[in-house]
């Protein structure tokens, strides 16, 4: 969704600079209406300043009716009037005076006003209005406190929504789905076909409860959506709800995390009244792993906050008391780490798995995400969703938004092919390093080392056909060789293996030969070559000396202290067994590659001087040069053979 404005933050604190600027504006205000009353008042005063030592004569001369003492400040009354001199040749008549104690004090003056029968007065100092002042100025620092208390109190409670005051700390903060406003819906989710079939069936449940209840049978009290991030696990929760047309509550596994102790198990018990009272109804909880990981695991012991929230969900979902008419949802992609206790019958009674789309999904979540994207006539959805193995829907419309960001950067009107290809390869291999300045030498290794991926890859018979050979350095690697698997792959047969691990080794391979040098190039190669021989080894026995049984384990401990806590279930001459077989199988696959290199060592050379011209090669183009396989069938794997 586009920027409709400030950011939420930004719009907070301009709000709060506008407070304070009131506020302060306030306190001057009344600050200035003081002084000019104090002044005012000043001025009327019919009293005028007359010396100390003047007073005293007053006083001794008799010509003093009566003092008021307030402080160091004497306020007298004269018997008769006196005048004085001003500028200007004027004088004024004044029968009241004021007058100051000296610093020093005056200790017969009390006496002195006694022998000559002056009335004396005392009040306190400060009386007219100074004390108000002194109040003021002495509350003022609390209530800059109580003020600033007040604001934050406000914008925790704007923060957290209506109702989510302090006060309510323990209150549920899911939100409920308002049916009358237009969402998603199953039509605006594209693949997942089995995920939207059963779901579709919690959806009739809720509508017609008595269907099932009729047969004597209890629909899942829980449905938990498993799968790789960006593959639609929330999209799925937001199209149910739109489909339901039951209250629909949804929250965040985090929200329930407070750092008060008791808060999130006091939210799942009020999410779940809230939902009670309006069943039938459904609850999603998003990333289900925040609280629901599994209790007393890691090397410290569990966290208590989150064992009593997940004790409490466990309880509310199949406890004591009868949670009829409620079904919860959740998404997470670590079911690996979920407590036991959520996935047995009862609580999660289905685990619907929301995985990487197929090549017809990928399809259809193109022609959703192109809507309202002006494609030019040479963009091929099929083939894009052809030469996209492995991405999710996420992937998708990220690499179509980046599609046309590119048109818009040359003031295109429709997002063209080029485009397209551009964000593609942004998406799966970064952004082009323009600022990197490589000699020719280093380019010409380069060419040589992607050469040799290529050609290995034309040559094998089980490797995956070629798309595309690149030079131009990229975020993570100087060079790539993308390859395009022909079918749908879930089994993976050894020939293959053996095939992709010789196509790996073809970038090291081609060095050696032409520069009879390694070097740091082939490290990303070497590294995933290693790791799918250890696998090919230690889980799915294809190795000459363990080829019927698994030696790679569970992986039980998924927390802090796994590699602590990680057992080995086999002696130690069996690890130097596995050793020597995994280095077995990487020599096998590197003298294969070594042989086509030696054997071709002509069409390379050609294969390299095209790619120094043009630095990227396609797909029809290398089949030209060196021959290979045409893709013929428009599926490709779930996952993508890694770029060489």
């Amino acid at each position: 969704m586009p920027d409709s404005g400030p950011s939420p933050n930004l719009k907070q604190y301009k709000e709060a600079g506008r407070i304070w600027k009131r506020f302060f504006l306030a306190i001057l205000l009344v600050s200035i209406v003081y002084a000019l009353y104090s002044a005012y008042m000043g001025s009327q005063e019919p009293r005028y300043k007359i010396d100390y030592d003047a007073f005293r004569s007053e006083v001794q001369n008799g010509h003093v009716q009566s003092v008021r003492v307030q402080g160091e400040r004497i306020d007298g009354v004269l018997s008769q009037n006196r005048t004085r001199s001003l500028q200007g040749n004027r004088t004024v008549s004044f029968n009241e005076f004021y007058t100051f104690l000296p610093s020093f004090g005056d200790d017969q003056l009390m006496g002195l006003l006694s022998k000559n029968n002056v009335a004396v007065a005392t009040t306190p100092k400060q009386e007219d209005g100074g004390y108000l002042w002194y109040a003021i100025i002495s509350l003022l620092p609390f209530l800059l406190i109580v003020g600033l208390f007040y604001y934050q109190y406000k914008r925790m409670r704007g923060r957290a929504g209506p109702g989510m005051g302090i006060f309510n700390i323990g209150k549920s903060k899911a939100t409920l789905y308002d049916s009358t406003m237009p969402g998603k819906t199953f039509d605006d989710v594209a693949g997942a076909d089995n995920a939207k079939g059963e779901l579709r069936e919690v959806i009739t449940f809720l509508k017609d409860p008595e269907k099932i209840s009729r047969l004597g049978g209890q629909a899942p009290k829980g449905t938990l959506l498993v799968g790789p991030p960006g593959c639609g696990k929330t999209l799925m929760a937001k199209a149910v709800a739109g489909e339901a047309g039951v209250p629909f509550y949804s929250i965040s596994g985090s929200v329930f995390m407070e750092m008060f102790v008791g808060v999130g198990a006091s939210r799942v018990r009020d999410m779940f009244q809230e939902a009670k009272k309006n069943a039938p109804s459904i609850i999603f909880i998003d990333e289900l792993d925040s609280i629901g990981r599994r209790r007393g695991a890691g090397l410290g012991g569990g966290n208590d906050e989150r064992e009593q929230t997940l004790n409490q969900l466990l309880s509310e979902m199949d406890g004591f008391e009868p949670n009829e008419n409620v079904v919860v949802m959740s998404a997470t992609n670590r079911p690996d780490i979920l407590d036991p206790a959520l996935l047995r019958p009862g609580r999660f009674d289905r685990r619907i798995t929301v995985d990487r789309p197929t090549r017809k999904a990928r399809l259809a979540i193109l022609k959703i995400h192109s809507r309202k994207k002006p494609l030019a006539d040479d963009v091929d959805l099929d083939e894009l969703a052809r030469s996209t193995p492995g991405f999710s829907g996420a992937d998708l419309e990220n690499m179509l938004n980046e599609a046309a960001l590119f048109a818009a950067r040359y003031d295109r009107k429709r997002i063209t092919r080029d485009d397209v290809e551009n964000a593609r390869d942004r998406v799966t291999m970064g952004l082009e390093r323009k600022g990197l300045s490589l000699t020719d030498e280093e380019k010409r290794l380069i060419a040589y080392h992607e050469g040799g991926h290529a050609l290995a890859a034309a040559k094998l018979k089980h490797a995956d056909p070629l798309h595309k050979i690149s030079i131009i350095p990229r975020a993570r690697s100087l060079g790539a060789t993308m390859q395009l698997p022909e079918d749908e792959r879930y089994i993976y047969r050894k020939e293959y293996l053996l095939d992709r691990l010789a196509t790996m080794m073809g970038g090291r391979a081609s060095e050696q030969a032409v520069f009879g040098a390694l070097t740091s190039g082939a490290g990303s190669d070497l590294l995933e070559a290693t790791r799918l021989a250890r696998k090919m080894v230690l889980e799915w026995g294809m190795s000459d000396a363990f080829s019927h049984i698994s030696l790679g384990g569970e992986q039980e401990n998924v927390f802090l202290g796994e590699e602590i806590a990680k057992r080995r279930d086999y002696a130690e001459e069996t690890q130097h067994e596995v050793d020597r077989q995994v280095q077995a199988i990487l020599d096998e696959a590197y003298d294969r590659a070594r042989k086509i290199v030696e054997e071709h060592r002509g069409e390379l050379d050609a294969l390299v001087e095209r790619l120094l011209e043009e630095e990227e090669i396609s797909g029809d183009e290398l089949r030209e040069l060196i021959g290979g396989k045409k893709p013929e069938s428009p599926a490709v794997e779930e996952e993508p053979a890694p770029a060489q």
